[in-house]
């Protein structure tokens, strides 16, 4: 697995496309994200979609055609430097066979930030982009509005990305070792679920696999990692670090599943890596290399996020 191409870093007055390829978003939220987006001397706007809502599939921003195209339109506008996904929820799998990812190419690399459903989209840009991706507090999120640290840590790996680095674990090693590669991943429910579709990866083979989910029982989640373990997706993967396991048990239940199913991999494991959907969730890149020390719960990035 080799390194991806890292778009440039933002510098005040970029323009940022908010989008929401997936769930329905809270407007009051969406408006405090744009203003905090402002404070920090963005020049954000909403894509004509965001507040949309699905006639009949609630759970959805709008129709699949007008999601597609706000992100597409966002991406291929040369006056766009960044795109940040408003929010998770579902629906990023109906809308990542629409776009038109030969025009999304020779518009060149940008940032892209999402996480949680927008995992999908993480690896159709790693597979037909080869960009490294932001997996990060999203522009309509609880965390991205209201918690201090994950402002200063999306902030800085926008801006100054060789300041945030290093990433320092709150947990043990469930696995000892250290180990290097190029780091992908997301949500494990997604990952999983996109096994053998178009526009994702064929494995983790060589890589720096970071995992996290929200709302799974201990048992989903063993079905999740199961469904890998059993596809070979997990096959070479070089090492493991797990973020967040928000409503999915007590962790003290969810442990021994991640421990039985990751531990025979005979790779290093660190847990609490503080991504995903935690309050402070840390921002952190797909497609960098980077080394993973289990021991020290520590993952150190080569390069940075973003040139």
């Amino acid at each position: 697995m080799k390194d991806l191409l890292r778009p440039s870093r933002l510098a005040p007055g970029a323009r940022v496309a908010v989008v929401a390829p997936s769930g329905p978003v809270v407007e009051e939220r969406l408006q405090a994200g744009l203003d905090l987006l402002r404070g920090w001397d963005l020049d954000p706007f909403a894509a004509p979609h965001v507040l949309d809502r699905h006639g009949e599939l609630g759970y959805l921003a709008g129709t699949d055609a007008e999601r597609a195209a706000d992100l597409q339109r966002a991406w291929c506008d040369p006056r766009v430097d960044a795109v940040i996904c408003a929010r998770g929820g579902y629906g990023a799998q109906r809308v990542v066979d629409l776009l038109d990812w030969d025009a999304m190419r020779a518009a060149g690399p940008k940032v892209f930030l999402g996480f949680s459903d927008s995992t999908t989209l993480h690896e159709a840009f790693a597979v037909r982009l080869g960009l490294v991706t932001l997996y990060g507090p999203v522009a309509a999120g609880i965390d991205f509005v209201k918690n201090a640290r994950a402002q200063e840590h999306l902030r800085a790996t926008l801006f100054a990305p060789e300041t945030v680095r290093t990433l320092t674990s709150d947990g043990t090693a469930l696995a000892p070792g250290r180990a290097r590669g190029v780091t992908l991943g997301g949500c494990l429910a997604l990952l999983a679920t996109g096994y053998g579709t178009p526009h994702t990866r064929p494995g983790a083979r060589g890589g720096l696999l970071l995992l996290e989910d929200v709302g799974e029982r201990p048992y989903t989640v063993d079905r999740a990692l199961t469904q890998l373990l059993r596809t070979g997706w997990l096959d070479g993967v070089a090492g493991i670090a797990l973020g967040s396991w928000a409503q999915c048990g007590p962790y003290e239940e969810l442990r021994p599943v991640l421990a039985d199913r990751l531990g025979g991999l005979g790779v290093p494991v660190v847990e609490e890596l503080g991504f995903g959907h935690c309050d402070g969730a840390l921002t952190v890149p797909f497609g960098v290399t980077a080394e993973l020390d289990a021991d020290a719960g520590t993952l150190t990035l080569d390069a940075p996020a973003l040139r």
